[in-house]
């Protein structure tokens, strides 16, 4: 474990096993700033001067990954989480747990931990939300991860079967915003992927949704490949009519998403947990 400072975050912690590191930061979020190949270029995106107006205050999306409660809302997903974070090192686990400060509108706690494999290209990224209102809570853990301008994103479709007597019911859906526009020459749709590409001169925003059961999705940038791994729940009801993967670009901005189930959190502690798992190749 090391102390450095990132971009303009003092306080951070960077996490290696000798393949790849991680760097978080302790200054706000919880947030993962970095995730890198050792010596190599970070895959995450950072927007030092990004942030939303809200009735809450000043939010800012820093860089990275975060941790969100869906369906989404304002201002309620866009408080504030500019304050200082709780840390937890377990050097024998080579594990970090960040903690973020109760939330004063929301009532809730939202937590990251941070695990490297003693070896490997793998992380283990595990998020927690608690319950601490005097009444019940339902909400889905929704996983946001910002990527770095100049790739594409990959969201994997169902395996392909031809039309019969077998293959006549859908599959999956794909989830539209008022604002997606599938003409848009960003989108890309081919046999085996949903592909989006980020382009700088489009600011114009972009997103679908899909109940994605393989459960993974990439990014490519350069000849490097990021991929996050996540649970399907067969049957499960997920957000935004039912989608557990999510994919947003606007301008250099663009973002992975993964998102649990939709869960009860009792009042006063009720908590739930969704992981991931993050791979980083080159190609």
């Amino acid at each position: 474990m090391d102390k450095i400072e990132f971009e303009d975050l003092a306080n951070c912690i960077r996490l290696s096993n000798g393949e790849v590191e991680v760097v978080v930061t302790t200054e706000v979020g919880p947030r993962i700033v970095s995730f890198s190949l050792v010596g190599g270029e970070n895959v995450l995106g950072y927007h030092r001067h990004a942030q939303v107006e809200t009735p809450l205050g000043l939010w800012k999306p820093y860089g990275g990954h975060r941790l969100w409660i869906a369906p989404e809302n304002m201002p309620k997903s866009y408080t504030p989480d500019n304050s200082p974070i709780e840390y937890f090192y377990d050097a024998a686990a080579n594990s970090i747990r960040l903690v973020q400060p109760l939330e004063p509108v929301t009532k809730t706690q939202k937590e990251i931990a941070v695990t490297l494999g003693k070896s490997g290209n793998e992380v283990k990224v595990e998020h927690k939300i608690t319950n601490c209102n005097s009444e019940s809570l339902e909400i889905s853990l929704w996983a946001l991860t910002i990527m770095r301008p100049g790739g594409e994103v990959y969201v994997p479709n169902e395996p392909f079967a031809p039309y019969g007597s077998e293959t006549l019911l859908p599959v999956r859906n794909l989830t539209c915003w008022s604002y997606t526009d599938l003409s848009d020459s960003r989108w890309r749709f081919d046999k085996e992927f949903i592909r989006l590409r980020v382009d700088e001169t489009k600011p114009e925003p972009q997103k679908i949704g899909v109940l994605n059961k393989l459960g993974w999705a990439k990014y490519r940038f350069g000849d490097l490949e990021f991929i996050k791994r996540f649970d399907f729940a067969e049957g499960a009801a997920y957000p935004d009519m039912n989608s557990n993967t999510e994919i947003y670009t606007a301008g250099s901005f663009v973002e992975i998403e993964s998102l649990s189930p939709l869960v009860s959190l009792s009042a006063n502690g009720g908590s739930a947990e969704h992981s991931e798992i993050w791979s980083l190749n080159k190609i």
